[in-house]
């Protein structure tokens, strides 16, 4: 009987040496929070990406709100969000106190439609976030337009989006800042939460750092009610461990890809619009979404859904506004994400593209 070709493995791999030994290390030193390990991974990730200043926080979603809240974003502000992205994007508009307001998406990419954006801004409107959907670059040219029409700040949401560029440029250098994530499944995983804030803006970087510890100054002295998110030192250690070997599993992944793309009916993939693209998930859209998954179960191939529910549908956001979503409620009914990482080899993408050409016969796909 054929395996089970996994979506994701997250078991040990060729950077398990490394991983291990700075683990050892920090266990070893005996310093757990804010010490030499976080400063060295913050140094070494905003060089890797192409940005001045890096700073480690607990999680993406937290990651996002300091940068609103260290801009100054909060209660009576609006914040434009695209419709197609993790409710985190969302949350963490609502957790500094503004409202988010729902912009449909690109029907080719799915990042944010940068018309549907125009639309929905107000007076009250105070920043947009396009999400670097599964590694995807947004179009910041267009959003970058748009924001300067309205004098809005632009938070890069790149959670998904490690070491991607937009136009040849690094994202998270093209707004205010750029928030990442390191849970586990990122193209840079931690072995638990983590995130990082990445902007050119010494001043926001020196209150986000302040912000994530408390709002401290000093020790013992909170100049401001600020929360606790802080990147630990065994997260920061695991991350500084990974990397060195990011830019080759990017490479790795780009190239599966590809391989997809050359294997697959060309109207089944999401459009490449951006070579900056980093492939953090690879979705195809299918009008017989469900009944292609159940067939791809039977074949030995796990997929998953990202993501079933458009911003604007959910209950959490039940009283938030949103510019019609058509395109965004479209997707979410036909989207569906094959296994794509680094550790996949050839015979794993023509097993997964044959599966799916067999279901294929006699369907059309959107």
């Amino acid at each position: 009987m054929t395996a089970t070709l996994r979506f994701v493995d997250l078991t040990p791999g060729e950077d398990d040496a490394a991983v291990r030994a700075a683990i050892a290390k920090v266990v070893e030193r005996g310093w757990f929070v804010l010490g030499p390990e976080v400063e060295a991974f913050e140094a070494e990730f905003a060089r890797e990406s192409g940005g001045r200043h890096a700073v480690g926080v607990g999680n993406g979603t937290d990651a996002l709100a300091l940068i609103l809240r260290a801009a100054g974003i909060g209660r009576g502000d609006e914040v434009i969000v695209p419709a197609i992205t993790a409710a985190y994007t969302g949350l963490a508009v609502l957790m500094v106190g503004a409202a988010p307001v729902f912009a449909d998406v690109l029907a080719d990419t799915l990042s944010i439609d940068p018309r549907s954006a125009a639309a929905a801004v107000t007076s009250r409107t105070a920043a947009i976030v396009p999400v670097h959907l599964y590694g995807h670059p947004a179009d910041m040219h267009a959003v970058g337009e748009v924001a300067q029409r309205h004098g809005l700040a632009i938070v890069e949401d790149c959670c998904q989006a490690h070491l991607a560029t937009a136009g040849g440029a690094p994202v998270g250098t093209l707004g205010l800042g750029g928030a990442f994530s390191f849970y586990p499944t990122k193209n840079l995983g931690a072995l638990g939460d983590g995130g990082a804030v990445l902007t050119g803006d010494a001043t926001l970087a020196a209150r986000v750092r302040r912000l994530r510890n408390g709002g401290q100054a000093d020790r013992y002295h909170h100049d401001e009610a600020g929360v606790n998110s802080r990147l630990d030192e065994l997260q920061a250690a695991v991350l500084r461990a990974r990397l060195p070997f990011l830019r080759n599993w990017t490479a790795a992944r780009r190239a599966r890809a590809a391989s997809y793309r050359a294997a697959l009916p060309s109207s089944v993939p999401l459009a490449e619009r951006d070579s900056g693209h980093v492939y953090h998930l690879f979705p195809v859209r299918s009008a017989n979404r469900d009944a292609l998954q159940a067939h791809l179960a039977s074949a030995g191939v796990e997929t998953l859904v990202h993501y079933p529910v458009p911003l604007p549908r959910q209950r959490a956001f039940a009283t938030s506004a949103a510019q019609p979503c058509d395109r965004a409620d479209r997707a979410a009914r036909e989207l569906l994400s094959l296994p794509l990482n680094p550790r996949l080899v050839d015979a794993d993408i023509a097993r997964v593209a044959g599966a799916v050409a067999e279901f294929e016969k006699g369907r059309t796909f959107a």
